[in-house]
């Protein structure tokens, strides 16, 4: 195991937990995070139910997404997704693939998802759409070849997420907090979006003010505590914190 990734491995837990307790994740999705000051590997869960993940069931993965010590884990199907995106975008330092009920409404539709308040700037001026589709044809949806996940990061380009069709979304940080901020307002500002386009007008930010907002929204989310202290706290509340958190 690479000497810094102990120093991650609880704030994995956490993000992943956080993220169910904020309804961006259910039984299914993943968490990854760049390993600590080494570009060439990502640290993701084994397999298993998100709410219930701990220290221990942290593994570490080459950029091709195959576990560096031998494991008899089940592993995640889609953890190319990660590799991919790591591999394409440098700047990545965590990532996660979720299937929210708020976002699902434009991954069904085609909608373009875009900035309707605040906070929601945090998912950029634009969202792109991946319609897996258009690559390979009829397929279970899931992305579990290199070549899906190359698609993939592709068309998340220089964006902050992408939406999938008929299936989820991916969604970058530049470390946990950031991700976290970035996902659960996300779902927020599709709600706000959703319930907006029932009252028939849905403004929308600027590309200037979604800029400016969203480096705004980095400052708060990814490096100052406020955020992911509060979230933590909601966690321990709801008692599905982890153990020796």
């Amino acid at each position: 195991m690479h000497e810094l990734a102990s120093d991650v491995r609880r704030d994995i837990v956490l993000a992943t937990r956080m993220l169910v307790n904020e309804s961006v994740m259910d039984a299914f999705g993943h968490v990854s995070v760049r390993l600590p000051g080494d570009p060439g590997g990502y640290l993701m869960s084994r397999a298993c139910a998100p709410n219930l993940i701990v220290a221990g069931d942290i593994l570490e993965f080459t950029l091709e997404s195959d576990p560096v010590e031998p494991t008899k884990a089940q592993l995640f199907a889609e953890r190319v997704i990660h590799g991919e995106i790591y591999k394409a975008r440098p700047d990545v330092m965590a990532i996660v693939h979720c299937h929210p009920t708020s976002l699902l409404p434009f991954c069904i539709s085609a909608t373009p998802l875009v900035p309707v308040f605040l906070m929601g700037a945090t998912i950029g001026h634009h969202v792109p759409f991946w319609n897996q589709r258009d690559d390979f044809g009829d397929t279970s949806l899931l992305v579990v070849k290199p070549e899906e996940g190359r698609s993939l990061a592709r068309a998340l380009g220089q964006n902050s997420m992408v939406l999938m069709r008929l299936h989820g979304a991916t969604i970058t940080g530049a470390n946990l907090p950031d991700l976290v901020f970035r996902a659960v307002y996300a779902c927020r500002n599709a709600d706000a979006q959703s319930a907006a386009h029932a009252l028939g007008r849905v403004a929308v930010l600027s590309p200037g003010e979604a800029e400016r907002a969203g480096a705004l929204c980095s400052r708060v989310g990814g490096f100052s505590s406020r955020t992911w202290d509060f979230w933590r706290q909601q966690l321990q509340l709801s008692g599905n914190g982890p153990a020796d958190d």
